[in-house]
């Protein structure tokens, strides 16, 4: 009975994980102006489906083969079939931390790249880079594994990873028109719809708990609760810690920060979840929020465009949750050989995942285009991408788009 009970948590799991998508949508679409509301949400949408099928042909056997070259790749277990419960459980539940890191990707990249050319990026990530490190941090084969690596729930894989590839990917494109003046001034491009990023928040948040709750070994797991609870503590200390540095810096208390620093907050106690002290998670969720706050403005300085601030939310808050796991690691705190490796972790994740998204997007742009042309991104790429706006009445009050034109 116990084990029908464990694989019913992780079937509400998969599903709160997967609804995570519905976040990414509202989120990004939300940080996003009207004319690229559809562009935005379209990629996190087919980007699920693509994945989803990519990951269990390919995906989870470099990932989780039970066959592994050496620790680096799994070499077997591809469009597995004839599988049991369990068995497909996981890779179900695998499949959707696929998907969520090659979601962090769409959101940076926002309101100035091809579709077709995301989307390739999205089936290259999920097939190669993706599944690669996975084998390494999480497969008991896995050399960063057999290290003693600690990734709970994927602060390296998902969260490191899909912030690097998010850095790759803006640095190739180049920022948004007008994004930043010839002085060297930031300009803001506000999002369209900041209610709808809100909701996008707390969704991001209540999936969370299967983000995490779902990596224990079963809901009869003795640090199952303590899991849940560090979870919503490292969202709440997440959002009070960007408070604290938009207050004590004397800059306005923005919306979309304050959700950053939550989400932030989330990201740095992902890897150390089921290992931490409650006091811990508080923690490391109020440093993630602050890292975040600071990260956003310290990347925007370097002309980097970022349309969301997903480098700061999952990349300094990635990098912070590895070291933050090895350093509160509950019975063995600040135990020096522990935080090198997680710091190694973290190091080889941005070595490995940067590099092969930069080739990769590189690689697009020469055979297909990478950034959409002048005119297309300055008319909104939903109706030149994809023939729909999100806002019809109101675009064309405002607009007036000539939408008889296709070009």
């Amino acid at each position: 009975m116990t084990e029908w009970i464990n694989l019913a948590w992780v079937g509400i799991c998969c599903a709160l994980v997967f609804f995570m998508q519905a976040g990414f949508a509202l989120v990004e679409g939300g940080l996003s102006r009207a004319k690229n509301s559809i562009n935005v949400i379209m990629k996190v949408y087919l980007g699920t489906c693509l994945i989803g099928a990519l990951f269990w042909v390919v995906g989870y056997g470099l990932a989780f083969g039970r066959e592994s070259a050496g620790g680096w790749l799994g070499l077997s277990d591809f469009a597995p079939s004839g599988q049991t419960s369990a068995q497909a459980m996981n890779l179900l539940y695998q499949a959707m931390f696929a998907t969520t890191a090659v979601s962090i990707v769409s959101g940076a990249v926002a309101e100035r790249m091809r579709y077709g050319a995301y989307l390739a990026f999205a089936c290259l990530m999920a097939l190669l880079i993706y599944p690669v490190y996975a084998h390494w941090a999480w497969n008991p084969q896995g050399w960063l594994k057999q290290l003693g690596f600690v990734d709970f729930a994927g602060d390296g894989a998902v969260h490191t990873i899909g912030a690097a590839a998010a850095a790759a990917g803006v640095l190739v494109l180049g920022p948004r028109l007008g994004r930043f003046g010839r002085d060297g001034s930031v300009r803001d491009i506000p999002g369209h719809n900041l209610p709808m990023v809100a909701l996008g928040g707390f969704v991001l948040w209540m999936g969370w708990f299967g983000f995490n709750g779902g990596s224990v070994s079963g809901i009869d797991s003795a640090n199952l609760g303590v899991t849940l609870l560090n979870t919503h503590l490292g969202a709440c200390a997440g959002g009070l810690g960007a408070l604290a540095f938009m207050r004590l810096s004397g800059r306005p208390v923005l919306l979309s920060a304050s959700i950053n620093g939550s989400l932030c907050g989330l990201v740095s106690i992902t890897g150390g979840a089921g290992t931490m002290a409650p006091g811990a998670a508080l923690l490391s969720g109020f440093v993630g929020g602050v890292l975040c706050a600071w990260g956003a403005e310290w990347i925007r300085r370097r002309r980097l465009d970022d349309a969301v601030d997903a480098i700061a939310v999952h990349g300094l808050g990635g990098i912070w949750g590895l070291l933050a796991a090895g350093l509160f690691y509950s019975g063995d705190l600040f135990n020096p050989q522990r935080i090198a490796v997680q710091a190694l972790g973290a190091v080889v994740a941005v070595a490995f995942a940067f590099p092969a998204s930069y080739l990769t997007f590189r690689l697009i742009g020469r055979l297909t285009g990478l950034r959409a042309p002048t005119l297309n991104e300055q008319r909104g790429l939903d109706y030149t991408e994809h023939h729909e706006i999100g806002y019809p009445e109101f675009q064309e009050a405002r607009g007036r788009l000539n939408l008889e034109d296709p070009a």
